[in-house]
Formats: C-alpha cells, sequence, structure tokens
C-alpha cells in the first residue's frame, strides 16, 4: 500500500505542525507512528502527562526522528499549553481518562481532563489562530442503540456513564467553540479499538494477557453485550482522513460497520487464538448503567475516502501475536497501579490479575 493510500499528504489538508495531546497513550500513539512512518514533512509535538496509561516505549520506534518532539505535562495547565500552541498550526487532542469502569469508581479525574483539559486546549488553539482543532471522541456519548439502529452523527446524544458523560461535554465544547469563535473543529467518533499497546484494563488485552497466564477472564453479567471492534491502525488512518479531509465544524464516525461483537465471543476468540479452556471465563458483577449495544454508521467518514482494512479476525492474530512476542511490555504493568484497579472492579476475582 503507498503512502498516499495509508495517509493524505500534507497538501490535501493535513496541517505540517502539529500537537499531539496524548500522543504517548495507545490511541495517538499509533497515530503519531503512522504520521511519521508513511507521512513526509511532519513535525509533531507530543505532550503527554504519562499517566498509568501513556507509555515512551509506544513511541519508540519513531523516538529517534527529527520530526518528534516530546513535552510531559498536563493539558490542564493553561500556562504550557499556551506556551506550545503557538507553536504548532494544529491540535489533535486523544488525551483523556477513557476507562467506563475508572469512571465509576472515580468520575472526578474523567471531568478535569476530558472537559476542563479539552476547554484549556480550545483557548489555546483559539488564541494561536490554529487551521485545525481535532477532538478524538468515543461512540459511547450515543449511549445504548437499540438493533438493528447504527449511530449517526445526527443522533442526539444519550451518554450514560460519567466517562461518556464527559467525552459528551468535550464535545459540545469543541462545537460551542466553532459556533461562537469560527475555531476549525472536526470531532471523530471511535468505536471500540484494539491493538498493539493497549493498556491491560480494557477487555482485548486483558482478556489477552490473562489467557497467556492462564489466569480468569472476567465477564460482565451474561456477555451478550456487544460493541464494534476497530484495529487501532484503521483508527488512527481515520483521524487522519477527517483531520486532512473533513468539513469543519463535523463530527465523524469511525467504526467497522459489521455486527457488533459480544464480549463472550471476544473472550472466546482470544481463548482459541492465545490458548486455554473457557473454563477461564469467568462471569462477575455486571457493572451499573452497562450499555448493552454499540453500533456506528460511518458512512459520512468513508465519502473522504477512508476504509476499515482490518477484519476482525485478522486483527485479532495480530493482535494476540504482538502481546505473545511483547511481554516485556504489559508484564510490569499488570501488578501495582493495575491491580489496585483490577482488585476493586473485579473483586469476587481479587488476586488473579498476574501470574505467580
Amino acid at each position: 500500500m503507498t503512502k498516499q493510500a495509508l495517509l493524505p499528504s500534507v497538501g490535501v489538508g493535513i496541517p505540517p505542525r502539529l500537537l499531539v495531546a496524548g500522543g504517548a497513550g495507545f490511541i495517538g500513539s499509533a497515530f503519531v507512528r503512522q504520521l511519521l512512518r508513511d507521512g513526509e514533512g511532519f513535525s509533531i509535538t507530543v505532550l503527554d502527562k504519562l499517566t498509568y496509561a501513556g507509555n515512551l516505549a509506544n513511541l519508540k520506534e519513531v523516538e529517534a526522528q527529527a520530526g518528534l518532539r516530546f513535552v510531559q505535562g498536563d493539558i490542564c495547565d493553561a500556562e504550557l499549553v499556551g506556551k506550545l500552541a503557538p507553536e504548532v498550526d494544529c491540535i489533535v487532542n486523544f488525551a483523556a481518562e477513557t476507562h467506563v469502569d475508572r469512571s465509576i469508581l472515580d468520575p472526578s479525574g474523567f471531568i478535569r481532563t476530558d472537559v476542563l483539559g479539552t476547554h484549556r486546549l480550545l483557548e489555546a488553539a483559539r488564541q494561536s489562530g490554529h487551521v485545525r482543532f481535532l477532538q478524538v471522541s468515543t461512540d459511547e456519548v450515543y449511549g445504548d442503540v437499540e438493533a438493528p439502529q447504527r449511530s449517526t452523527e445526527t443522533d442526539l446524544i444519550r451518554p450514560r456513564s460519567p466517562y461518556s458523560a464527559s467525552k459528551a461535554s468535550g464535545d459540545l465544547l469543541c462545537f460551542a467553540y466553532h459556533a461562537t469563535y469560527g475555531l476549525p473543529v472536526l470531532v471523530t467518533r471511535g468505536s471500540n479499538t484494539y491493538g498493539p499497546y493497549q493498556y491491560p484494563e480494557k477487555i482485548v488485552p486483558l482478556f489477552i494477557t490473562q489467557a497467556l497466564d492462564q489466569l480468569p477472564l472476567p465477564i460482565y453479567g451474561d456477555g451478550a453485550a456487544v460493541r464494534d471492534y476497530l484495529h487501532v491502525d484503521d483508527h488512527a488512518r481515520g483521524i487522519a482522513a477527517v483531520l486532512a479531509r473533513g468539513e469543519v465544524g463535523e463530527a465523524y464516525n469511525l467504526g467497522r460497520g459489521e455486527e457488533p461483537i459480544s464480549g463472550r465471543l471476544v473472550a472466546q476468540t482470544v481463548l482459541r487464538l492465545a490458548g486455554g479452556a473457557e473454563t477461564l471465563i469467568q462471569p462477575v458483577r455486571d457493572r451499573p448503567g452497562h450499555d448493552r449495544r454499540y453500533a456506528l454508521n460511518s458512512d459520512k467518514a468513508q465519502r473522504l475516502g477512508w476504509r476499515p482494512t482490518i477484519d476482525f479476525e485478522g486483527g485479532m492474530v495480530r493482535t494476540v501475536r504482538w502481546y505473545q512476542e511483547n511481554r516485556g511490555w504489559w508484564g510490569p504493568i499488570k501488578s501495582g497501579e493495575f491491580l489496585d484497579f483490577y482488585r476493586r472492579n473485579y473483586h469476587p476475582l481479587a488476586g488473579s490479575a498476574s501470574a505467580p
């Protein structure tokens, strides 16, 4: 596949100087790696607080490239953000607290980062006269979606968790800055994303790393809640396409658009690929307000020329293989902070999150 097919050139619409907030996280680092690997002429400043889910190892393969600069800091730091913003042409905001389970345990950090932090970045972009501001959001802002409906960008947003409410608030702030100040904002709403370098609190890496250590795979309730799973490389390409060719003031859904997949099928797929008996699947008490179904209509983004290219089976094969080959990345993570979270969240299985 050519570079032109992977990423639009700078001339087509991606500004050459970018501030990527949260660029050491899961999706943010995939976006940065993709731009520096497959694009030309980019100068990228990554701003990341390096909380539990941020990891400089995620950028290791591009760390020596001249176009990359890393700054450790908080998007809520108005002074820092105000200093960095005039040095770039646009901001792409991946920085967020992202896990529904954590938002249920402690919502305050989500409001701070996802709402106040987004406001700080919007203000910096407005004052710097940026040509683009792209907010990376989530399909969870649409809330529970009845079959066979697929959410479109004009649907009402009905967030049902502190996480999705904080992301919806960030989206609305972006659109308000466009309407009030003329800031050229774009919003992407991605479906459940999986792939390499994902912190193992999320369902796919949690199940993979648990299976590799022959530990329980905790599944909420009956395991029948369904999601549209999108590989991180497809998600990053979609964000690049929207940044390059999207219409400002608009939202764009990014999902595979296939039949959503249940949590139980994710667990069964992992066990088939990584090895392990289905007796490792252990139901736990369902999370409060658990949405049963997310499904996206991504026709609008596809009209920009973006198409997801990695199907679920192929993506899972690649992802399981990556975790098998990179225990040195995830093994140390599954202790300390992660283990404390696991024990609080999956208390019936306390202590079953790391190999002895």
